[in-house]
């Protein structure tokens, strides 16, 4: 089993590993990383490692739910009574 990445050390896990999480593995690694900055622990250097890596991790959880969105589909009756798969329609 792989080693989880160290909170306290954010350059432990490569950028490129952030693509092969899950993402609630993701999420929970982003979890971690603001209540570590919310609970101002570690230095300055470690809190703006933390904040990029949080960043990068943001941005994967956003393309996670875009590519679980795409999925979607809204199943539809027509007037005719034809059952039909539509994307969804969001707000």
């Amino acid at each position: 089993m792989a080693k989880e990445p160290s909170v306290k050390d954010p350059a432990a896990a490569p950028d490129a590993d952030i693509a092969r999480l899950s993402f609630e593995e993701a999420l929970a690694e982003l979890d971690k990383i603001v209540r570590q900055l919310e609970g101002g622990q570690g230095g300055l250097e470690l809190a703006i490692d933390a904040y990029q890596r949080g960043v990068l991790l943001k941005r994967h959880c956003e393309r996670k739910l875009s590519e679980a969105q795409a999925k979607i589909e809204q199943i539809a009756i027509g007037p005719d009574g034809a059952v039909t798969a539509e994307p969804m329609k969001l707000a």
